[in-house]
């Protein structure tokens, strides 16, 4: 099979390639811009075009199918010669649909945690040496790549994202997977620049649930309302699994999972939103032939996904982390997560308004009181970014408005905040640094270890 991919250097499409070269696939593609760690990743398995640009001539007629990823734009040259020549033009999901179609597939979605559950269900399968493909938005250790398929495995596992699928097909990616078994975490709303409502947002779930196969299951947190609407309104033709925490206690700063049978189960996360995952986790794995012993026996070490609650440097007395939260209900999930564990430290919250959502002046009253849990909190954005997204400029008392929180502090300047958080005494203090981003280029790590001293 020859496959070529335009824009190759995103990160799920660089992933992709990656695992179709593994596949045993010849793989070709282009992009007009690649940064790291695609780049050094996609030269180590000599998928690095060897110009950056656009170039027709790469469009053959040999080609089996061509992947078209979200960075492209609809005019792109080498878009437009494919469709001219009558080539499979795919976008990023559908392919991975056309590898999966004969596989039991199971996928993950909504608006926070499908990450860390996906990853979940990866760690489990792993540990228990059960063969299966997997997509997922993040690195997890034990797996080399976010992306795997193979021809023998009979299960695929993979992250929905509601998002775009590519240029020319504005369906939510998750549409296309038409899942035998699939996860809602939660639903709230996002992605304002394309579901500029709730009720908008909402029906994208509503699609996806009723894409699952005949006979397949829903599993969703019942702790979420407009979840329970869904689930009531397609029990009647899918296998429907409400599921909500698992009792759980911490001690000395270690959270233990109680079962039914009195025996406790030391885990490496925390917060009450990987509590309910865990459960989320447990009830997909049951599914697929994974007894509840199985699932606990593996779940205990589980470390979580790459920025995903992160530890970026620790002592005894602090600890720094790094968190991908960027939406009002991951913020909120995240600070008291951290509160929660660590009851007898002070709190520093550091966020970045970095998406397209964050910096819309009307999203911004989605975040009040999000933050207001930690015993500082810290909210920067770069008006640059705005520009960048021509959006409509918004003001630091705009932000100070929407979050509802009179003591935040709210900054245009990414030096001097870390020059004021690195003068602070964090004696019994954690450090949480939540982003999509990076903090206007911000070496976090580097800056984690900084502040930390043994």
């Amino acid at each position: 099979m020859k496959v070529h991919f335009i824009a190759i250097g995103g990160s799920a499409m660089h992933n992709l390639a990656i695992a179709l070269l593994e596949k045993g696939y010849t793989v070709t593609g282009s992009d007009d811009e690649i940064f790291e760690p695609s780049k050094t990743r996609l030269e180590k398995h000599g998928l690095l075009p060897d110009s950056i640009g656009w170039n027709p001539q790469r469009i053959t007629k040999d080609l089996d199918a061509v992947i078209l990823g979200m960075h492209a734009r609809n005019d792109n040259p080498e878009l437009l010669k494919a469709q001219k020549s009558g080539l499979k033009v795919f976008s990023y999901p559908e392919y991975l649909y056309e590898q999966s179609k004969d596989k039991t597939r199971v996928v993950i979605g909504g608006s926070h945690g499908k990450t860390t559950i996906t990853s979940m269900i990866m760690h489990v399968l792993h540990f228990h040496h059960i063969p299966f493909d997997y997509m997922v938005g993040a690195q997890v250790e034990g797996f080399e790549t976010m992306v795997h398929l193979s021809e023998k495995s009979r299960i695929a596992v993979f992250e929905g994202d509601e998002y775009l699928t590519s240029p020319i097909d504005p369906r939510p990616k998750f549409h296309l997977y038409h899942p035998n078994i699939a996860l809602l975490s939660g639903i709230a709303w996002d992605h304002i620049n394309v579901f500029p409502t709730f009720d908008k947002y909402v029906e994208q779930f509503q699609i996806f649930a009723s894409l699952i196969e005949p006979n397949g299951s829903l599993i969703y947190f019942d702790g979420d309302p407009e979840l329970k609407k869904i689930g009531t309104a397609f029990k009647e033709k899918i296998h429907v699994f409400p599921y909500s925490s698992i009792p759980s206690t911490i001690v000395n700063g270690k959270t233990f999972l109680q079962l039914p049978d009195n025996k406790k189960v030391p885990l490496s996360v925390f917060g009450d939103h990987n509590i309910q995952n865990i459960n989320g986790a447990r009830l997909v794995c049951l599914q697929l032939g994974v007894s509840d012993k199985m699932f606990f026996q593996a779940i205990s070490s589980f470390k979580g996904a790459a920025r995903r609650l992160e530890v970026l440097a620790q002592n005894k007395e602090t600890t720094v982390f790094y968190d991908f939260a960027h939406s009002p209900s991951k913020l909120k999930a995240t600070i008291h997560a951290v509160k929660e564990q660590f009851r007898d430290h002070k709190l520093i919250a550091c966020m970045e308004l970095h998406t397209f959502s964050s910096l819309k002046k009307e999203f911004l009253p989605q975040y009040a009181h999000s933050m207001d849990p930690a015993d500082e909190a810290f909210v920067y954005f770069n008006p640059h970014a705005i520009e960048q997204k021509k959006l409509e400029p918004i003001t630091i008392e705009q932000v100070k408005s929407g979050f509802a929180l009179d003591r935040l502090n709210v900054t245009t300047d990414a030096d001097n905040l870390f020059n004021l958080l690195s003068r602070r005494d964090l004696k019994n203090t954690n450090l949480l640094l939540m982003s999509s981003g990076t903090f206007s280029g911000k070496d976090l790590k580097s800056f984690a270890k900084s502040l930390i001293k043994d």
